[in-house]
C-alpha cells in the first residue's frame, strides 16, 4: 500500500518537501494542504511587486518556465495532491489523521497520514495599540493583501505613507512607496536603528542617509502609540510620543511569529521561536517533520536558537524533510540568516553575527572595517564598497561580514563567499588566502574581503591599533571630552584644508610622502588619530611611528569613505 505524506502548508518549505520527495519517492501519495486558495508563491518578492519591478502578480507564482503553480500544475505535472482553501484545525497523532475545514463551506473532513510535515510558516506580528486594526493598515502577510495594496496605488488613493517597522520587508515597502508612486514615505523604528541586531549602528545610519536622500523620512528610536480613523472609518494619522504622520495607508512590518499553534495543541514540543524539531527536521513525534518559517533554528555561529523566516532556508528545509521521508539520512546544520536588500541605488547585507550581537553571545570580538574597491580601479564603473568583518579575538574565528555599496553583485558576492567560510569556522586565515575570481571588471587583485581579512588579522596580532567609529564619532561632537587627543590628517593639502580651517589646533596636517621626513613636527604629548580615505595608508603611518617612537597612536578604520557615509553634522561646508 502507498505511503501516506500529508503536508500542512503550501507557501515555500511545503512544495518543496511534496516535489523532492515524490521524485525520491515516486509510489507515496502526496498531500498539500492549505487555507489559502494561492499556493507556492514568492512572498519575498511582494515588495518588488509592490514597486512594479515584478508587473502582474502571477509572475510570483510562476516556475522558471512560466507555468502558474497552482493544485492543477501540481497534480498533472508533480504528481502531487493539493487541497486548497483547507484549514486543518488539528492533528490527532493517536489516529494519525488531520481533521481539517473548507473554509468556504465549513465542510469538514479527515485526512490519514503516514508521515506528516508541517510547514505552517510565520504570521506577522501586529502591535497591540488602538487602530491597529482599521482598514487601510496592512501587514505583507499574503498575496492577497499585496494585490490590495496594489490596487490602492494605482487608483490613485494614496499620497502618504506610514511603515512601522525599520526591518528588511519595511524598508523594501518604503522604498516602493516613494520610488514608483512617488508617495511621502516615512518609516517608524522602534529600536535605535533600521536592521536592529542584523547589522552594526554605522551601517544603518549609511542606509538611513541614503534612504533619506531618496526621499523617505526616518524616525529611529520612535515607536507607534496610535493609529487614528478619519471620516470614512480608514486609517489617516500614526501617532508618536514625538509626532503625529498623517497617512493614506499604513505598513505594520513589526516582524513575525511562527505559525506553532497547531503543533502546540497536538502535544509536539515548541519553544519561543518555534516549532522544536532535531538535526533531521523531526519534531517530538518521529512521524511529523516541520520545515520553514514555524521552525526553531539553531544559529551556526552563536549556537543560540532563533527564527529564521527566510524563503531561501524554508527551500533548503524542504529538501532535507524530503530526503529524510525517503530514508535518506540528511541533517541540517542550522543557519546564520544570511541578508541582502535593495535600498534604491544602494544595498545592504550581512551574514553571521554583528558586533553588537557577537558581544552579547559571550564572544570577545572585535571588527575590521575597511572600504575597498569592488574592481580594478582603473576601470570605469568600479565603486567603492564598505566591509566590516567581526571576529574573535582569541580564536581568529571570523563571526560575522557585513557589507554596504552599489546596488550590484559587488556586496552579494563577498557577503556569499563570507557565508560559505563562517559556516565551516573560517577564520581570518581563510579569509585573507580565500581565492576570489579576478579580472578588472569584477574585483581587484587582492579582493576586498581577503583586503578586510588581513585589516582583521593585524589588529588581532596586535600591530594596528584603531580607534572605533563610535568613539571618533562621539570626539568629533565634542572634542572637549578628549583634550589629549589630535586628528594626524595625511590626506592631500585639498583635503585637509577645510578641516584644518574648522577644527584648528586639533587637527595636525601632515601628508602622507612627507611623514617620514618631517614627522619630528608632531606632538608627543597628544595621541595621534590618524585619518585617510579608506585606512589602508594610515596604518602604514602607524607602523612607521611606532618605529620612531611615536607609539601613542590610533587608526580611524575605513577612514573618510566611511564617515562621509554617515553625514555627521560637523562635516565642513554642511
Amino acid at each position: 500500500m502507498a505511503e501516506k505524506i500529508v503536508i500542512i502548508g503550501g507557501v515555500a518549505a511545503g512544495p518543496k518537501t511534496a516535489c523532492h520527495a515524490k521524485r525520491l519517492m515516486p509510489d507515496a501519495e502526496f498531500t498539500i494542504i492549505d487555507q489559502d486558495s494561492l499556493i507556492s508563491y514568492g512572498g519575498c518578492g511582494i515588495p518588488y511587486y509592490v514597486a512594479g519591478d515584478v508587473a502582474d502578480e502571477d509572475e510570483l507564482r510562476k516556475t522558471s518556465f512560466h507555468m502558474t503553480r497552482n493544485e492543477d500544475f501540481f497534480l498533472t505535472a508533480k504528481g502531487v495532491n493539493v487541497r486548497t482553501l483547507t484549514r486543518a484545525t488539528a492533528i490527532d497523532r493517536k489516529q494519525k489523521c488531520v481533521h481539517v475545514e473548507h473554509v468556504e463551506t465549513g465542510k469538514k473532513d479527515s485526512i490519514p497520514y503516514d508521515k506528516l510535515v508541517i510547514t505552517t510558516g510565520s504570521k506577522p506580528f501586529i502591535l497591540p495599540i488602538p487602530g491597529a486594526n482599521l482598514a487601510g493598515v496592512y501587514s505583507i502577510s499574503d498575496l492577497h493583501k499585496a494585490i490590495d495594496i496594489k490596487k490602492q496605488l494605482a487608483t490613485g488613493k494614496v499620497g502618504k505613507a506610514v511603515v512601522i517597522g525599520g526591518g528588511a520587508i519595511g524598508l523594501e515597502m518604503a522604498e516602493a512607496f516613494a520610488d514608483l508612486w512617488g508617495c511621502d514615505t516615512s518609516v517608524l523604528e522602534f529600536m535605535p536603528q533600521l536592521l536592529p541586531r542584523i547589522v552594526d549602528p554605522w551601517f544603518s545610519t549609511m542606509l538611513v542617509k541614503h534612504m533619506e536622500s531618496m526621499g523617505v523620512d526616518i524616525y529611529t528610536d520612535e515607536g507607534a502609540t496610535e493609529i487614528v480613523a478619519g471620516d470614512d472609518g480608514r486609517a489617516c494619522k500614526v501617532i508618536t510620543a514625538n509626532r503625529t504622520l498623517e497617512c493614506d495607508i499604513v505598513i505594520m512590518a513589526t516582524g513575525v511569529r511562527p505559525r506553532s499553534e497547531l503543533a502546540e495543541e497536538a502535544g509536539l514540543l515548541v519553544s519561543p521561536f518555534g516549532i522544536v524539531v532535531n538535526d533531521r527536521l523531526q519534531t517530538s513525534d518521529p512521524n511529523i517533520y516541520s520545515a520553514g518559517d514555524c521552525i526553531e533554528v539553531t544559529h551556526m555561529v552563536s549556537g543560540q536558537k532563533f527564527m529564521a523566516p527566510l524563503g531561501s532556508l524554508a527551500n533548503r528545509e524542504g529538501r532535507i524533510v524530503g530526503d529524510n521521508l525517503a530514508g535518506i539520512p540528511t541533517t541540517y546544520p542550522g543557519a546564520m540568516g544570511s541578508f541582502i536588500m535593495k535600498a534604491f541605488e544602494r544595498c545592504i547585507g550581512a551574514t553571521g553575527l554583528s558586533l553588537e550581537s557577537a558581544k552579547a553571545a559571550g564572544f570577545d570580538a572585535d571588527a575590521a572595517i575597511t572600504v575597498s574597491s569592488d574592481r580594478a580601479h582603473f576601470f570605469p564603473t568600479e565603486a567603492k564598497i564598505p566591509l566590516q568583518i567581526v571576529f574573535d579575538k582569541r580564536t581568529r574565528r571570523v563571526l560575522g561580514v557585513q557589507g554596504f555599496g552599489p546596488m550590484t553583485d559587488a556586496v552579494l558576492t563577498r557577503i556569499d563567499a563570507s557565508a560559505a567560510l563562517i559556516a565551516k569556522e573560517g577564520t581570518i586565515d581563510d579569509f585573507s588566502l580565500c581565492e576570489m575570481a579576478y579580472a578588472p571588471p569584477f574585483a581587484t587583485a587582492l579582493d576586498a574581503l581577503n583586503t578586510a581579512a588581513n585589516v582583521a588579522d593585524n589588529m588581532q596580532m596586535g600591530r594596528q591599533h584603531n580607534v572605533s567609529v563610535p568613539d571618533f564619532m562621539d570626539w568629533m561632537a565634542d572634542q572637549a571630552s578628549q583634550p589629549d587627543w589630535v586628528a594626524l590628517d595625511i590626506r592631500h593639502p585639498n583635503e585637509i584644508d577645510p578641516f584644518k580651517q574648522k577644527f584648528g589646533d586639533t587637527w595636525v596636517p601632515l601628508v602622507y610622502n612627507e611623514v617620514r621626513e618631517k614627522y619630528k613636527t608632531l606632538p608627543t604629548d597628544k595621541k595621534l588619530i590618524i585619518i585617510c580615505d579608506a585606512g589602508t595608508r594610515s596604518y602604514e603611518i602607524q607602523i612607521f611611528l611606532n618605529s620612531v617612537g611615536y607609539t601613542n597612536t590610533l587608526v580611524l578604520g575605513g577612514g573618510f569613505n566611511i564617515i562621509k557615509r554617515l553625514e555627521p553634522d560637523w562635516w565642513p561646508n554642511k
